[in-house]
């Protein structure tokens, strides 16, 4: 896969995650190449991708230059293309290795909170945005 701009959605309060995007930006090396949004930030608007926050905090999301969203492996190898190291992810583009690493990250995807120690009371559903206060 060439090198083309992309934009990554990051769960920046993920342990795991944000290592991964400081890894990505470090290969990115200032170029410009990736974009990097937290969607655990506030104000972070998940519709402006036509996606609910249950949908990016279920799986990674990445935005391709022309606006297509990608999720799961694919996101992976194309943020890696971007900052020029796609080789390291070109095996998961093989059959039998593409299925492997496809069922590998949707085990983490469903399980990470627990695996990052993020479950509140027991329960490691989606976190929910604290209601605004009326003011």
């Amino acid at each position: 896969m060439s090198r083309e701009p992309f934009t990554i959605l990051i769960d920046g309060d993920c342990p795991l995650c944000a290592k991964e995007a400081k890894l990505l930006a470090w290969m990115d090396r200032g170029r410009g190449e990736l974009t990097q949004i937290d969607i655990a930030e506030p104000g972070f608007d998940p519709s402006a991708y036509g996606k609910t926050m249950d949908d990016v905090m279920g799986h990674i999301h990445g935005v391709t230059a022309d606006g297509s969203v990608v999720t799961g492996v694919e996101v992976f190898r194309r943020a890696y293309a971007s900052v020029g190291w796609g080789w390291l992810m070109g095996w998961t583009r093989l059959p039998l290795a593409r299925q492997i690493a496809d069922a590998a990250y949707n085990f983490f995807a469903k399980h990470r909170l627990r695996f990052t120690g993020r479950c509140e009371d027991g329960r490691c559903g989606v976190p929910k945005a604290a209601p605004e206060s009326a003011q």
